[in-house]
């Protein structure tokens, strides 16, 4: 009987990566192998992103060229194309839209693919297949439980969950024993690690209140602010500081961060451990107040402001990158300067710009209309965009 062969082809984030790797060693594990490229394969696994439209339309493209092309090549021969698999995001939305609308639509636009995977089939049972141990990403949870009114990842994702404590601990052990140097955790929101796990923690001696670590050493959660109060228990420092302790790992890496959760202990287990990277990626999204409440983001241009200044004040050499958005909904040229205006104050070492595009199932698509145009969405990330990542340029707004 002939192998079955597989090739992977992801698009979207580090995470997205991440699950890739899994989703190899997922198809190792029923005995196929992995192949260099789509034209030898007999089934081709898509890992899908939809933060944007034009990343569905990407994965929509791809369907369509390798059936084109494996037409083209089947010409004079009886051979079959490659078996289509999707998975990632796109069925992650897919599997939680209860109306099954998404779905439906998923299946007229693209009715070449087979089969639709749910990344839970896969799980974190399959160990990655990295190709270059000496940097790996380790995802510590997934999904989100923010509500960002632009972002789709709660409903790709679902209801933010940490993985088990010690299982990260655990896998960063064994790479280092690998050769691995460099480790980046990964999650949707870093900071927020381990709510979850607190709340489900039991086992501990009478009278002890906290979370028990794998050393047995018993903590007390740090409490993040949110919405003017201190709900939100987190394990993520003493995460870190376990990680900095694994022999063999020179550098720690992490993302994604939000900035009303960075808590002063988190800042300060960055600053004695020099271990942990001094690039903090803490995506501000825009620099106007009154676009930050309709985005849901929980904190003003000034408090964002302030942290940046306590990060770099209190962690030598820090410096900042992030995420903006422009064209979101209702944004004015006046709030669009406003974004301009934090971006020079903020002295941002880069950045990410995208333009604002409607996500199925947000409540932006429901309660904002799309009214900035693509010209205007274009001028805006080509100032925010020189602004960032082109050195040399004066840090001044460009009419």
């Amino acid at each position: 009987m002939k192998t079955q062969t597989f090739f992977i082809r992801t698009f979207g984030c580090q995470q997205n990566m991440a699950d890739s790797q899994r989703i190899a060693s997922f198809y190792l594990a029923r005995g196929y192998q992995e192949v260099k490229n789509s034209k030898s394969a007999s089934e081709i696994v898509i890992n899908t992103c939809m933060i944007r439209q034009t990343a569905e339309d990407k994965v929509t493209g791809l369907v369509k060229n390798i059936v084109k092309n494996s037409a083209l090549r089947a010409r004079g021969s009886p051979s079959r194309r490659p078996k289509i698999v999707i998975t990632g995001c796109m069925v992650g939305m897919a599997a939680r839209d209860g109306t099954g609308k998404y779905l439906k639509a998923l299946k007229k636009r693209i009715p070449e693919v087979d089969e639709f995977l749910p990344l839970e089939e896969v799980g974190f049972d399959y160990p990655a297949l990295r190709q270059d141990v000496s940097h790996s990403w380790v995802p510590i949870s997934n999904g989100c439980n923010n509500f960002c009114t632009f972002c789709v990842v709660p409903f790709t994702r679902g209801r933010e969950a940490s993985r088990p404590f010690a299982d990260i601990i655990q896998e960063i052990k064994e790479l280092a024993k690998k050769g691995c140097r460099e480790v980046t955790l990964l999650g949707q929101n870093v900071n927020s690690y381990g709510a979850d796990l607190v709340k489900s923690s039991k086992g501990l001696p009478a009278g002890r209140q906290g979370y028990k670590l794998p050393s047995g050493r018993i903590v007390k959660p740090v409490m993040v602010k949110h919405l003017g109060r201190y709900r939100i228990p987190t394990l993520f420092p003493y995460l870190l500081e376990e990680v900095c302790k694994i022999k063999g790992i020179k550098t720690i890496k992490f993302i994604s961060s939000n900035p009303w959760d960075f808590s002063d202990q988190l800042i300060e287990i960055i600053a004695k451990n020099p271990k942990i990277d001094r690039n903090i990626h803490l995506a501000v999204q825009s620099g106007d107040d009154h676009v930050l409440k309709r985005m849901n983001r929980w904190y003003t241009a000034e408090e964002y402001l302030e942290l940046v200044a306590k990060i770099k004040s209190r962690i030598k050499g820090a410096q900042i990158s992030t995420d903006i958005i422009v064209g979101f909904p209702g944004e004015t040229e006046e709030q669009f300067q406003n974004t301009v205006k934090l971006a020079n104050d903020a002295d941002f070492a880069y950045g990410y710009v995208s333009k604002y595009s409607p996500r199925p199932n947000t409540t932006a698509i429901k309660a904002f209309p799309d009214d900035i145009s693509h010209k205007e969405k274009d001028r805006r990330f080509e100032i925010l965009d020189r602004l960032l990542n082109h050195k040399g340029n004066a840090r001044t707004a460009i009419h």
